[in-house]
């Protein structure tokens, strides 16, 4: 048996009673290990037909890139940077910065086309830790971003800049070592 849940696609226009502020949320760890939660509150959003969109900056590996989105229902795209290999040092070849540098472009631009509700910059604390991406032009994205439009940033050691600007502030810690 499948079943489907259908939700009302509301315009804003229409019902500007609606129409609520989004929120930066900051996931941060020590640890590199911790996407599971947010990507479960990810698959709730858009499983409620909330369009949500996943970018994994440092991930490769499978050939993906932003114009090979994988969908995960009709409401979440997933995004990996089109790299043969996991981002793990600033040390990038020509062609896979390249790479990283359209998937960042191709972010601030659907982010600004305000198509998400919800978008995903998955380790991008690495990203920027590594030279990799602009502290700047991320406080830009979110600053100029759709009302609307929720971020949820994650990945170690945060900038205090972006630490600053967030709505909430999530540290995961371990209680115990394994």
């Amino acid at each position: 048996m499948v079943s489907q849940v259908e939700a009302p696609n509301l315009d804003p226009t229409r019902h500007p009673a609606r129409q609520i502020e989004g929120l930066v949320q900051v996931f941060t760890s020590a640890h590199r290990s911790f996407f599971t939660n947010v990507m479960a509150q990810a698959l709730r959003l858009a499983g409620q037909g909330t369009p949500v969109l996943v970018i994994q900056f440092m991930k490769g590996g499978i050939a993906q890139g932003y114009d090979h989105p994988v969908q995960l229902g009709q409401h979440l795209d997933w995004i990996r940077c089109n790299l043969p290999r996991c981002i793990d040092s600033p040390h990038l070849e020509d062609a896979e910065h390249q790479s990283l540098t359209a998937l960042w472009q191709y972010t601030q631009t659907v982010v600004a086309q305000g198509k998400y509700d919800l978008v995903v910059l998955d380790e991008l604390s690495l990203a920027i830790h590594f030279g990799l991406i602009s502290e700047i032009e991320v406080l830009a994205l979110l600053n100029n971003r759709p009302s609307h439009v929720d971020v949820i940033l994650t990945g170690p050691d945060m900038p205090r800049s972006l630490l600053d600007v967030a709505d909430q502030i999530t540290e995961l810690r371990r209680s115990h070592q394994p």
